[in-house]
């Protein structure tokens, strides 16, 4: 059986190039010329193979967790994150991990949430200029953070979570930069320089906070009553009854916050590139929001993603010898990366894949957990999955409730990689028009897993 599937004989830095200024030109070229699984190189990985058959996406999915292991994967990340962040966790410490973070975000917990974000979209509304061009992505970022600094972190407007925001940015600037990944790639090689320990002071200050905000919490007397993630996650226990370390703690916050935070901010962006530039979807959003028609809105956000998914793609890293998958005996160390973005635009799977039509998640049968992988998948499936969906819905539909916005330009926005995310390059540029006031609260409604 082969060893090495198919791929270019370019040079690495020349790939590394491809993948930072064209991503998606270039690896759809490399699917179209190559196949179903390709091997390339980068200066990221040297060496590693991308999958683009929802089949083989369910064997990588499905895979048993010590032969493919998710958290090698994400080791990038780790400067940023914490090396106790679930995303970079295996194996029986991921699944504590993990299993202590589930119950925080389960379905019926949503609604709990439902006020901050409607309020914080209704922040971002008051502060769109009237008949003047601006971009959306901005406004989604400070939305989605103000979300996370409420819901998951539980801090109240003011001086404290000011700080807190401030610093939490700066910090995050590189995994939100174009260029940044690769500095925090090359930065070891080159020893303890001034960019490393730019970014070291940084995260710094960003401990500090937490660790005092972990102080405080603990010693909270109405932590039992808090709805925050943040305090869910401080009273929980696992199978032992050992609850998460002040590090465990750190790390699963940063994690929310970076994971949950730009990426949702640009799942929004897109979603509204889309709806704007589609009069059809905006009339039949603008009718569902108004019946109350959850469902549809629902489908908005998910078309949104499946045409502009925010993450490229995903890795896991083979271990426990030789893997085989596609016809081929991947070694030891290789990383496989299921490309979200070609899965998402098979022919095979989706009619009409570049139509942004949400309809076809309302059908008898819509795309299924191998052909719609936003998320990931498996064992390893985002964690915010839920908490993500819920927050683009209630934000699409406050936006379309109080707002009337016009696209500027002919064109959709162009894709651009910084970081970890593709993003509309220009911030989903757009006028508004007329702002409405917000709706009276309306009564509460039953929670739905």
């Amino acid at each position: 059986m082969p060893v090495a599937p198919p791929g270019p004989n370019t040079p690495r830095l020349i790939q590394t190039a491809h993948f930072l200024f064209g991503p998606r030109r270039f690896i759809t070229r490399m699917q179209r010329r190559y196949g179903p699984i390709v091997k390339l190189g980068t200066a990221f990985d040297p060496n590693f193979v991308m999958v683009f058959d929802p089949a083989l996406v369910k064997e990588v999915f499905r895979a048993p967790p010590d032969r493919l292991r998710a958290g090698e994967a994400n080791e990038l990340l780790g400067p940023a994150l914490g090396m106790r962040s679930v995303l970079l966790l295996d194996g029986e410490e991921h699944l504590r991990q993990r299993r202590l973070m589930l119950p925080a975000f389960h379905g019926q917990r949503m609604r709990a949430y439902e006020d901050v974000m409607r309020d914080a979209a209704d922040r971002a509304i008051d502060s769109w200029p009237l008949d003047s061009e601006f971009a959306i992505l901005p406004s989604m970022q400070q939305l989605t953070l103000d979300v996370i600094l409420r819901a998951v972190f539980g801090v109240e407007a003011g001086p404290r979570q000011d700080e807190l925001k401030l610093r939490l940015r700066d910090m995050i600037e590189p995994v939100s930069n174009r260029f940044g990944l690769l500095m925090m790639v090359l930065m070891p090689r080159f020893g303890n320089n001034a960019a490393l320990r730019k970014f070291e002071d940084r995260r710094r200050r960003v401990d500090e906070l937490i660790y005092d905000e972990i102080e405080r919490r603990r010693n909270a007397p109405d932590l039992e009553e808090r709805e925050d993630v943040f305090s869910m996650l401080l009273l929980a226990r696992d199978e032992d009854g050992r609850p998460m370390t002040d590090e465990e703690l750190r790390d699963q916050l940063v994690t929310l916050l970076v994971a949950g935070h730009e990426t949702t901010a640009t799942g929004l962006a897109w979603a509204f590139d889309l709806i704007l530039r589609t009069p059809r979807v905006r009339a039949e959003l603008r009718r569902a929001v108004e019946a109350g028609d959850d469902q549809y809105v629902d489908a908005v956000a998910k078309e949104a993603l499946r045409i502009r998914p925010v993450i490229p793609g995903v890795g896991r890293v083979v271990r426990g010898g030789p893997f085989e998958l596609g016809g081929y005996l991947l070694p030891e160390g290789t990383e496989i990366n299921p490309s979200i973005s070609v899965i998402h635009a098979l022919p095979g799977s989706f009619v009409g894949p570049r139509d942004f039509r949400p309809e076809r998640f309302l059908e008898e049968d819509p795309p299924d957990t191998y052909t719609w992988i936003p998320f990931g998948g498996g064992t390893r499936r985002c964690l915010g999955a839920s908490f993500a969906q819920f927050e683009m819905r209630v934000v699409i539909q406050r936006v379309i409730e109080r707002a009337r916005l016009e696209p500027v330009g002919p064109r959709p926005e162009r894709v651009e990689r910084r970081g970890i995310t593709m993003v509309p390059k220009t911030g989903t540029r757009a006028v508004l028009r007329e702002r409405r006031e917000a709706p009276a609260a309306a009564e509460p409604v039953a929670a739905q897993g």
